[in-house]
């Protein structure tokens, strides 16, 4: 394919066009220039829209789509035209399908399915087998299938010796673990987030210690076993001070923050609407400015829409029994862009690829195209017919949006929402 991009103001801190507007020319999957009023061969689609902005492609580090096993929640194919029409060039996937993905054969089965699509997917296998917590998975077997990193998706280690083990092991071959944190003994049968809002309304609550106390074990387990840790889904303020310090004493973590932990708190459980049921709860307003403080300052490293697609049989039921998990792919931008910097937004969908072995391109002539076209202006509310996921289980509907994503260009595609 061969285009040119008119107008775009690239947001690439890395390019020597951050900050600029130029039109972009693109053969293939190559950037071959960029500048102002660039002329046109008559081969070139010219491609202009409103108030463009171009970054490099976003990187969406958990996403789950149920295929194989869960197909009416989603399939890979659909998944990966959501991903592209909602901005990300790339997405980590979960292994929670049916077998879960926790050896050689089902990395390839995944990755093969993907092939086609403009969207790439970079599978993460399970840390254990089955993801049951027992054993270890064949890691290094699934590393050389193509593997980014490991673990058990909203599932805790419960055997410290485990994950000890898990991080000694993946240093011979560089691997990245992946610890989802939340104790299950203080978890219990909890279905919100343990405080005022669970007591008034009669729910189960998951005080925030939960998390905190398997953060500060995890991280007393990587200071000594050494490796590569990331902490994904942190909910609380405490786990925020917890990682800053760790990062402070120069141990090799990193950590992510779900979209709606930075936009919904546990307030809007009042109609016990299972659509807000999510995996670390939702939790106070005040571990939510936490949160957005620790985008700000560094200590969060990346932001993920943490989607998960639920069929409404196991979704649309009484709050307790419902099933945890929000999709989220669609809504991610627009809901962001209400409350934090647009570069800082970027800058976190974009800046760690790197911490799952994913290579970064800036907006540069030579380059390889990589990129999310989208625009900062506007306003509007998502509805139910902005959902493009199977499964509608948007924790988002009605909620103000600002902005818009375009769609992406990548391995030599447009797609446009």
């Amino acid at each position: 394919m061969k285009i040119i991009i008119r107008a775009a103001k690239i947001l690439n801190p890395k390019s020597p066009f951050h900050h600029q507007v130029v039109d972009i020319k693109i053969d293939g999957e190559t950037i071959t220039e960029i500048g102002e009023k660039l002329e046109n061969e008559s081969s070139f689609e010219e491609i202009k829209l409103n108030n463009l902005y171009v970054s490099e492609g976003w990187f969406d580090s958990s996403v789950s789509l149920g295929e194989p096993g869960f197909e009416e929640r989603e399939a890979i194919a659909n998944g990966l035209n959501v991903a592209a029409k909602s901005g990300f060039t790339a997405i980590a996937l979960q292994p929670n399908s049916y077998p879960i993905i926790d050896n050689q054969s089902q990395v390839n089965f995944v990755k093969a399915k993907s092939q086609e699509f403009t969207s790439e997917l970079f599978p993460i296998g399970a840390l254990t087998k089955e993801s049951l917590g027992k054993d270890l998975a064949e890691l290094f077997d699934m590393k050389n299938a193509g593997a980014i990193a490991f673990g058990d998706y909203n599932k805790n280690t419960n055997n410290p010796n485990l994950l000890k083990i898990a991080l000694q092991y993946a240093q011979d071959f560089n691997g990245l673990v992946i610890a989802f944190s939340e104790n299950t003994e203080l978890k219990g049968n909890g279905v919100a987030n343990e405080g005022v809002v669970s007591t008034r309304l009669g729910l189960k609550g998951i005080p925030a210690m939960a998390e905190a106390l398997e953060i500060a074990r995890n991280l007393f387990l990587l200071e000594y076993a050494g490796g590569k840790l990331h902490i994904p889904t942190i909910s609380s303020a405490q786990s925020v001070e917890l990682i800053k310090q760790a990062k402070a004493k120069g141990l090799d973590v990193s950590c992510s923050v779900a979209v709606h932990h930075l936009v919904l708190t546990d307030e809007t459980l009042e109609e016990f609407d299972s659509r807000y049921k999510v995996s670390p709860p939702l939790r106070t307003e005040l571990d939510r400015q936490a949160l957005l403080k620790g985008v700000q300052d560094g200590t969060i490293d990346m932001i993920t829409s943490d989607h998960n697609p639920i069929d409404i049989e196991h979704k649309k039921m009484e709050f307790d029994l419902a099933k945890n998990g929000t999709i989220g792919l669609e809504s991610a931008f627009g809901t962001l862009s209400s409350v934090l910097p647009l570069e800082t937004i970027i800058q976190k969908l974009t800046e760690k690829k790197s911490r799952f072995g994913i290579e970064n391109h800036i907006i540069d002539k030579g380059q390889r195209a990589n990129i999310t076209l989208f625009s900062a202006e506007g306003s509007w509310t998502f509805e139910k017919e902005n959902i493009l996921s199977k499964s509608k289980n948007s924790a988002f509907l009605g909620t103000k949006m600002k902005g818009k994503v375009y769609g992406i260009y990548n391995k030599g595609k447009l797609i446009l929402a």
